[in-house]
């Protein structure tokens, strides 16, 4: 059977429910969907409260019971008998695509979804051999915006018919060259050839609907549209309609992980306290809480105080259905969602912890000092916080295809399911990362001056102007692109391309969270530059040591002198201008100065300008920076 280890993160993002992965063996599966986790053939054996995990905020916005991590690998202790619990759980694999090709004489096969054995070529031209020949899976699959994948209709295809008479075998054949057109498909039956050339293509109607090479020309009966298959919840489809697309199976484009993140936050007014948490987690407390959950589908107060009347004496019947409420991972809040799914906007959603970040507070999952602001940034900066701890928390909410479009909440789940479930057992899949972090914040006033000049504004109308073309083509959400979001997004990313020399981290290990919004009188205009990593490079104190003023002084001239230099200037800031990097959504920005890894950047690279922090060569002061300079 095959089999291959993958970290719990990673089945949070990038291999979650519906991505294809390569097992050790090299066999090319897709990681099952949320109804086959957490499954366990010995009674007794599961107990799902180890992996459930509190994160009240980000709960309410998914509108979802639970949080759980990815089940991990644990194997039976000697002696331990009933004692050790969720041992032998895995996460199903299936393997994908189903057919396969021989890579001596070229037969394409199909096989089962729960294959776990290799495929051996049954062509007669191998019956003398001991050993037949393993067959590779084929490079192509079809997917469709909706989510849905297939395999690749061979049979269609090379017979260009939508219900085809020939049954004859198919051999997908190399012909040389570097294009698809030396791929070729023939059947042994009718003789009938094709070649996989422009199978990946698609092109744009006059009504901005895709019309791909595969749907349109595959028959001349009519479309060949997506059947609706999901195939790592084993669903054939009843239908969907959409275009349907050749794809790579490798290609960057067949999954697009939908992550939402949200920092620990303890709970404001009407909230469950830490010191009634703390209780109610108790192994004694948590136990009999789940027993009487899972029996009366309720936890009676009275019957719960009669067990442990000393532990519960000190809190209130409201206090303690508050941490009730939060221990089960019952929804306290109404979710930040409306009724057709859609999640509220990320400046709202961020409010909440810009509020905090601004405050000291001290909590065991969030700590945050003020170390004060350089007296040579006191122009430029009101605020810098050393957060000393902190816990972030990301969970699967779905994914997309083809393109990295908006998704509906309840599209999102449904596609990690074979079948929907009702609210209260309702879960996503999430795993959780503590570190540390710097949180600057902007001049309010000096920021406003600055972005209400005309120069600045038609500076960043360009990226604008870029952006929403891909808007349009890609059917993204309405956003507004503005000079504080260039200006704080360039200065993040400069200000982690220097922390990673001065501070020895690796170049992925640093993660930018944006706080932006020119709302009238909800303005934001900050940025949290923090290492939530799952290893000790997160909390070894490197980065809040640099927050101090003594250091935090010299790692922002540094990384505004090496701004108005890039090793690739003049280029980069003259030809710049007319747009460059991904969507042509930057101006002077390039690998050689403004990029990060893409795990490190939240806008996938996109809004840089160094023109607007440190200036341009023909005009100096048009830079933030710069002008505050000039003043002071």
């Amino acid at each position: 059977m095959s089999s291959g280890r993958i970290r719990r993160a990673q089945l949070v993002s990038p291999f979650g429910v519906g991505a294809m992965s390569i097992l050790v063996n090299g066999t090319s599966v897709v990681t099952a969907g949320l109804d086959s986790w957490f499954r366990s053939d010995e009674p007794g054996n599961l107990y799902i409260d180890e992996f459930v995990v509190q994160e009240w905020r980000l709960q309410d916005r998914l509108n979802v019971r639970q949080l759980r991590l990815p089940p991990d690998a644990r194997t039976p202790l000697a002696g331990a008998g009933g004692a050790q619990r969720n041992v032998k759980l895995t996460v199903p694999v299936l393997r994908f695509p189903r057919w396969s090709f021989c890579i001596y004489c070229k037969l394409l096969r199909e096989s089962p979804l729960s294959m776990a054995e290799p495929v051996r070529c049954p062509d007669k031209r191998h019956a003398g051999m001991k050993y037949k020949p393993v067959m590779s899976q084929v490079p192509f699959i079809a997917i469709c915006e909706r989510g849905h994948m297939d395999d690749f209709p061979w049979s269609p295809w090379v017979h260009q018919a939508l219900q085809p008479s020939c049954g004859g075998d198919l051999r997908l054949l190399s012909r040389g060259g570097g294009t698809l057109a030396g791929q070729v498909v023939r059947c042994d039956g009718c003789k009938a050839e094709r070649t996989m050339e422009r199978v990946l293509e698609a092109a744009p109607d006059e009504e901005g609907r895709d019309h791909t090479v595969l749907s349109r020309f595959l028959s001349k009966e009519g479309e060949f549209s997506c059947a609706g298959a999901r195939p790592w919840v084993a669903d054939p489809g009843s239908g969907c309609g959409q275009p349907l697309r050749g794809a790579l199976r490798a290609a960057g484009n067949v999954y697009f992980p939908k992550v939402e993140s949200a920092i620990f936050l303890p709970r404001q007014e009407g909230g469950a306290s830490a010191e009634v948490l703390d209780v109610l987690r108790l192994p004694e407390a948590k136990s009999r809480i789940q027993l009487l959950h899972e029996v009366l589908g309720d936890v009676p107060l009275a019957q719960l105080r009669g067990q442990m009347p000393e532990l519960l004496a000190p809190f209130s019947d409201e206090e303690l259905t508050t941490g009730l409420n939060a221990i089960l991972g019952l929804p306290t809040i109404k979710a930040s969602q409306d009724e057709g799914g859609e999640l509220t906007s990320v400046a709202d959603w961020r409010r909440p912890e810009y509020d905090l970040l601004r405050a000291t507070p001290k909590d065991p999952d969030l700590t945050i000092t003020d170390p004060g602001v350089p007296d040579s940034l006191s122009h430029s900066l009101d605020r810098v916080r050393r957060v000393e701890t902190l816990r972030e928390t990301r969970a699967l909410r779905g994914f997309t295809r083809v393109r990295d479009g908006n998704l509906r909440i309840s599209d999102g789940k449904a596609l990690l399911r074979r079948r929907p479930v009702p609210p209260e057992r309702d879960w996503l899949p999430a795993y959780v990362v503590k570190g540390e972090g710097i949180y600057v914040e902007l001049s309010a006033q000096s920021l406003g001056q600055w972005e209400s000049r005309d120069e600045v504004r038609e500076r960043v109308s360009r990226i604008a102007t870029s952006f929403a073309s891909v808007q349009q083509q890609r059917g993204l959400g309405v956003r507004e692109v503005t000079p504080r979001l260039v200006l704080l997004h360039t200065l993040s990313h400069l200000l982690i391309n220097q922390l990673v020399y001065t501070c020895g981290y690796s170049s992925a290990s640093l993660r930018e969270r944006l706080y932006v919004s020119t709302e009238p009188g909800a303005e934001m205009s900050g940025v949290l530059i923090y290492t939530a990593a799952g290893d000790s490079e997160g909390t070894m104190g490197g980065l809040v040591r640099m927050a101090l003023p003594q250091n935090l002084e010299p790692v922002f001239e540094n990384a505004l002198d090496e701004a108005r230099w890039c090793s690739t200037d003049p280029v980069c800031m003259e030809l710049g201008e007319a747009g460059q990097g991904p969507d042509s959504c930057n101006l002077a920005a390039c690998h050689g100065c403004a990029l990060l890894p893409e795990t490190s950047c939240e806008e996938f690279n996109r809004f840089l300008d160094r023109g607007l922090v440190i200036g341009t060569f023909k005009n100096p002061s048009l830079g933030f920076f710069n002008a505050q300079s000039d003043e002071g």
